[in-house]
């Protein structure tokens, strides 16, 4: 995904290029509400019409990893995950039980693990990824054009910064 971010942000008047100090302070103050609200308010839509019993957002990551980087092994899944490798091995076992996973071992180190997604666990991401799609779309048509340009605008940098947030 791209990741440029603008130079300007014309609604604030924010420069990228010299933000003050004050300026991150009350960027950071009021994003830091809104990206918990989002995603609640994304989990209860979910709740409500998901056809099947939603995993866990670990879980979910975990899935959506594996489905993205096919044969990934549980430390790799681990630390692109930022999770402690026992952890992961013990989502894997159980989403290997559920259905949603399958664990091959590598056949030159019996150790290692290589982590596939199943089909019906790569359509039910998908069907949540349109919901949550579905959801934003059409909360996004309610908002006047100018809100939905700074949105638009705004994607690549939330980006950058969720990258920069996984970071250690």
């Amino acid at each position: 995904m791209d990741t440029h971010v603008p130079d300007t942000y014309p609604a604030h008047g924010y420069h990228a290029s010299v933000p003050s100090r004050k300026e991150l302070q009350d960027i950071s103050a009021g994003l830091g509400p809104i990206l918990p609200l989002l995603i609640r308010a994304i989990e209860r839509r979910l709740d409500d019409e998901f056809p099947h019993p939603k995993p866990p957002e670990t879980q979910l990551a975990l899935m959506r990893l594996v489905g993205e980087r096919d044969g990934i092994t549980v430390r790799e899944a681990a630390e692109a995950l930022r999770m402690k490798p026992n952890n992961v091995s013990s989502l894997v076992s159980l989403l290997v039980a559920e259905g949603e996973l399958i664990r091959l071992q590598d056949p030159a180190d019996k150790r290692v693990a290589h982590l596939h997604i199943t089909p019906r666990a790569r359509a039910r991401l998908a069907e949540v990824d349109a919901l949550i799609t579905t959801y934003t779309r059409d909360a996004l048509a309610t908002l006047s054009d100018a809100q939905i340009t700074a949105i638009a605008d705004a994607v690549p940098a939330l980006t950058a910064l969720a990258a920069r947030l996984r970071e250690p």
